[in-house]
């Protein structure tokens, strides 16, 4: 019951609470400490989705009082963390400034970090005093000569450091970080970038060291490589992994512990649910004023965790009432949902920038991965080239639960094999896989 409490409004533990929770990264920490050819930190830059990016960097005071003029435009957040652009512990003072005071004015928000965890270990115990429940740590490998390929330095005791010995001191202070955070009750979520070439035949490896050290959930992460980033993997030509490599080595990991499969990627700044950006509401917010300093209203969040527990409750008793033992053993079904959010099936097929996919057997439904699409419709008109990448991307799919979809690509769709189904618009997801799989069965 304690690790439930812990997730049950996590978006990023749980990929229920992701449908009904927001959470937010504020970019206090600017500097770093390794560095990894993956990586290319970009401030001011509004046009890119992926970790290390930001537009603004913020001062700690600056952070919370964003974190407050947030909070009372969305009142499902309920988790504010530490993500970048840089290390968090290579910024510890700005880190740690931030964590204290948003404790202090907002005690009922859930505080994270993310790391690279090469100077955790030295500040497990403040992060832990200071009521931090979730720590991410991201480990690539546990071979040194397959890190000194990941990364280029690391500065650790006044030296800058590279190669297997720099790859060996990294690892070694993870593995360390991540053992003492769990046997002091912390939350440990591990990032693992798949690196095609690189690090394809470490991930299990990560995946069964951390279990066997206590951490709660995986996420194995894809490389963004376009060669737009400017990371040193992408001068290279390093390619990123295609989808289904991501599903097999997600699924050989999940034999070992739980896997993260509805990661978004996110900024350094992010605000808002996982898939919707809601950063352009508050590019002013942050400014604090002496004058007029913002409040938090602890009980918006309470208001809405309890409205969350009864929609919750209810759709749980609807779910359970759609028995899947009817269904054959040996099959195995993959539908794919467009949804904004809130576990309903309300998106227009045109709107979709993702889908989510979803596995039904006989012993139950979840979400299997994401399936990311460019938009098909814009300002009324549909783009066919679009609409063809899509079909391509939908076929062999059992299965597309959408709230709506045009005539043309229903028409095209069919023709090309695809299921469309339109019945269940704005119902409980898992409620109508359920119902759609046994009265397939008929």
């Amino acid at each position: 019951m304690a690790v439930q409490a812990k997730i049950e409004d996590h978006p990023c533990y749980s990929d229920e609470a992701h449908n009904y929770f927001a959470r937010m990264h504020v970019p206090v920490a600017s500097r770093c400490n390794i560095q990894c050819n993956y990586c290319n930190r970009k401030f001011d830059c509004a046009n890119e989705t992926r970790p290390g990016v930001v537009s603004k960097r913020l001062k700690p005071l600056e952070a919370v009082d964003k974190v407050l003029a947030v909070a009372k435009e969305i009142p499902e957040l309920s988790v504010v963390g530490i993500a970048g652009p840089g290390d968090a512990f290579a910024s510890a003072k700005q880190t740690m400034q931030t964590i204290t005071e948003l404790s202090r004015v907002a005690p009922n928000l859930k505080l994270c970090v993310s790391t690279n965890g090469l100077m955790l270990p030295e500040h497990v115990d403040e992060l832990v005093a200071k009521g931090v429940e979730h720590v991410t740590v991201t480990i690539n490998t546990l071979r040194p000569e397959v890190g000194a390929k990941i990364y280029a330095w690391i500065y650790y005791d006044g030296q800058r450091l590279s190669g297997e010995k720099a790859a060996r001191i990294l690892i070694g202070r993870q593995l360390e970080a991540v053992s003492m955070l769990t046997q002091l009750g912390v939350l440990v979520k591990v990032n693992t970038v798949y690196i095609p070439g690189v690090n394809d035949r470490c991930i299990v490896e990560v995946s069964r060291e951390i279990q066997r050290r206590g951490a709660f959930i995986h996420n194995v992460m894809p490389l963004i490589s376009k060669p737009e980033f400017g990371t040193a993997f992408s001068k290279a030509g390093q390619r990123e992994p295609t989808a289904a490599e991501l599903d097999a080595v997600r699924e050989e990991s999940s034999g070992s512990i739980q896997i993260m499969k509805h990661c978004r990627l996110c900024r350094a700044d992010a605000i808002g649910r996982l898939g919707q950006d809601k950063r352009a509401m508050f590019e002013s917010a942050g400014t604090p004023s002496v004058a007029e300093p913002r409040s938090y209203d602890s009980h918006a969040l309470l208001r809405y965790k309890q409205a969350v527990t009864t929609i919750l409750s209810r759709r749980r008793a609807l779910r359970e009432s759609v028995g899947l033992s009817a269904l054959d053993s040996s099959i195995v079904r993959f539908y794919v949902v467009a949804t904004t959010g809130d576990s309903l099936i309300n998106l227009h097929f045109g709107h979709a920038q993702e889908f989510l996919v979803y596995r039904v057997d006989p012993y139950g439904c979840s979400l299997h991965s994401r399936l990311e699409v460019e938009q098909y419709c814009a300002n009324g008109y549909g783009k066919e080239g679009v609409l063809l990448s899509m079909i391509e991307k939908l076929k062999g799919y059992d299965g597309v639960f959408v709230a709506k979809i045009g005539r043309k690509p229903r028409l095209m769709l069919q023709a090309a094999g695809i299921n469309v189904i339109t019945d269940y618009a704005h119902q409980d997801i898992e409620y109508a896989l359920r119902k759609h799989s046994i009265e397939s069965l008929s």
